[in-house]
């Protein structure tokens, strides 16, 4: 008859806390809510459009100073081409959710472990993108010709192809100009959460449809947000600075958290064993 098994020795083991979907649901949304609130609350109801647009002459002596400035030409391209712009329209305003929250879902369901930092380094980098819109309120090309309340009403090569050609969504319309922000352009978080999706994403997705797409996603972000006339080129600097900190600080507090769960001690050894 078998003895008793004795327990090999080795190093305590952390916990990791179960993770449950409403729970994380809960914390994702929630933490969006807020960030929507607080970006719209401090944002251009409660900025001197004057401020947004001294930030974006700024911008745009930067950029030509380094001889860069090219997105009112790079937009003049296709100027004409409606049904072009418009589904670059549909794809600013859509893809940045959708991409973003499958390779969350996919990472939930998929790469248990590796959610949680992901999860967290996301939520950092949304949240230094917020210190980003207060600190630096930024007035985007497109509304450089605007004469609305939140325009600078100057001569203007560039055009706000939504509200001139339509897409599911537009900031023209009175309740979303009232409450959106308006001037949260530096970072771009279409191009933070772009580069977020494709680190989860890329080494894990295999179809060759899907690596191709993925691979392509930063690139078509960065594409959008120019031809659109939402963000100067800096502005998707800036997006890869606030996802670089952002990683950082995520992966830093994931370890803190981390190193916070109760120890499972490992088995006994006994003694000369």
């Amino acid at each position: 008859m078998a003895g008793p098994s004795v327990p090999t020795d080795r190093a305590p083991s952390r916990v990791e806390p179960r993770l449950l979907w409403w729970k994380e649901v809960l914390l994702v949304v929630g933490f969006y809510l807020v960030y929507t609130w607080v970006r719209n609350r401090f944002g251009s109801a409660a900025v001197d459009p004057a401020d947004a647009y001294d930030n974006a002459e700024i911008i745009i002596d930067i950029e030509r100073a380094m001889g860069s400035e090219f997105e009112d030409t790079m937009q003049g391209w296709f100027l004409g081409a409606d049904w072009f712009l418009r589904a670059w329209n549909i794809f600013y305003g859509t893809f940045h959710f959708l991409v973003t929250g499958f390779a969350l879902i996919y990472l939930y369901r998929r790469y248990p472990r590796d959610y949680p930092r992901w999860r967290t380094i996301g939520l950092a980098t949304t949240g230094l993108a917020l210190v980003g819109f207060a600190a630096f309120p930024l007035m985007p090309p497109r509304l450089l010709g605007d004469c609305g309340e939140f325009g600078a009403c100057i001569e203007s090569r560039y055009v706000d192809t939504v509200a001139e050609l339509g897409s599911w969504w537009t900031f023209g319309s009175g309740a979303m100009e009232q409450l959106s922000n308006q001037y949260a352009a530096m970072p771009s978080l279409h191009v933070a959460w772009a580069l977020w999706s494709f680190l989860i994403l890329a080494p894990r997705l295999r179809h060759p449809a899907a690596r191709i797409f993925i691979w392509s996603y930063p690139w078509l972000t960065l594409f959008s947000i120019i031809v659109t006339g939402n963000h100067y080129w800096l502005d998707a600097v800036g997006g890869v600075v606030v996802l670089v900190l952002g990683y950082w600080l995520g992966a830093w507090l994931h370890r803190w958290s981390s190193r916070r769960l109760p120890e499972q001690p490992g088995p006994y050894t006994a003694p000369g064993a």
